[in-house]
């Protein structure tokens, strides 16, 4: 690929993480399902807060994860989404870029007494089967619209990623379709990650328009491309989704993932991990493994092999931020290949 001064361009919501352990009592009592994500308002994040035990507060968000752990990997990364001056907006802006990632968005102010909507935060709540069940606050995140796109960013990344989190308000929505326009015609790539299922079942028809439309990578997970293609066979999702988009990276957890590009299917096994104690983040980090590899003109399959490998530092251990030295650890599983 040709050199651009940012490998990979993020494009989300803007979070702050808040992970505690929990159990399944609780996300019954909370009507909280179990491996999805919910979103909330205000009111109720402040009580689920208010209720959850002692809790690691990070700067998160799907796309701002993958874009860390780039950084982590030696790549060039940034990331465009709205923050409030608040203590959450300082939390995030102070983590994201101690991590290594461009984020000059400016942060939102309210002329009122209230302060408005307030910096996005996503509780996620672990169970002792390392299932991660989030309850999202949009919070200033809801304007995020095509204002916000820088277009300099855009014109000088490699790659933008654009997280389908994203998708659920409609200025949100121009945001992307100008952002891949930006991206293509400074012949660039566009990713998207799909995100969750039950986003994908809110937006089928306009997210199928997007991945046909403006989008030349696509990360999903088994659940998510079942739901794009309203399916319940993975074979006959995988042939679907080959006609409509250059590249597919699909992950199936323990089954490991497939790249389908170019007439080829590429089979990567999960790498072992000895124990799974949090999937917060597996898909994230599995997109900055690929998404690093892609802008060094890695072979598709080693891709996949260096997303696996992050992907597996990260379920080892609670959060969605490498605690490991990520480089070192995709090395030493291409080396095994």
């Amino acid at each position: 690929m040709l050199e651009t001064p940012i490998d990979v361009l993020g494009i989300g919501n803007a979070i702050v993480d808040v992970l505690a352990k929990a159990g399944d009592d609780f996300l019954q009592a909370h009507d909280l399902v179990k491996g999805t994500m919910t979103l909330i308002d205000g009111r109720r994040a402040d009580a689920l807060y208010d209720a959850m035990g002692p809790a690691l507060e990070m700067s998160g968000g799907s796309a701002a994860n993958t874009m860390v752990g780039i950084a982590a990997l030696g790549g060039r990364a940034a990331f465009i989404g709205r923050v409030r001056d608040d203590q959450f907006g300082r939390i995030f802006r102070h983590d994201i870029r101690a991590a290594g990632v461009t984020f000059d968005s400016t942060s939102a102010t309210s002329g009122d007494a209230t302060g408005g909507d307030a910096t996005g935060r996503c509780l996620v709540f672990v169970t002792d089967d390392a299932q991660r069940t989030m309850a999202t606050c949009l919070g200033v995140s809801t304007d995020f619209g095509p204002e916000d796109v820088r277009e300099e960013q855009v014109r000088a990344a490699a790659v933008t990623y654009l997280e389908g989190y994203l998708w659920d308000c409609e200025p949100a929505k121009q945001a992307f379709v100008k952002a891949a326009a930006l991206a293509h015609d400074a012949e660039r790539r566009v990713a998207l990650t799909l995100s969750d299922p039950f986003c994908v079942e809110r937006h089928r028809e306009s997210f199928r328009q997007l991945v046909e439309g403006h989008v030349d990578i696509l990360f999903a997970n088994e659940a998510e491309i079942l739901a794009l293609y309203q399916m319940d066979n993975f074979d006959a999702a995988l042939q679907a989704v080959r006609e409509h988009c250059a590249v597919a990276a699909l992950t199936r957890s323990e089954k490991g993932s497939m790249v389908v590009a170019d007439g080829e299917v590429h089979l990567i096994d999960a790498q072992p991990v000895a124990e799974v104690v949090d999937t917060t983040g597996a898909g994230d980090l599995y997109a900055a493994g690929f998404l690093y590899g892609f802008t060094r003109g890695q072979p598709l399959y080693d891709c996949g092999v260096m997303g696996a490998a992050a992907a597996a530092e990260i379920i080892a251990h609670y959060g969605a931020r490498p605690e490991h030295a990520l480089k070192d650890l995709v090395a030493a599983r291409l080396g095994d290949n």
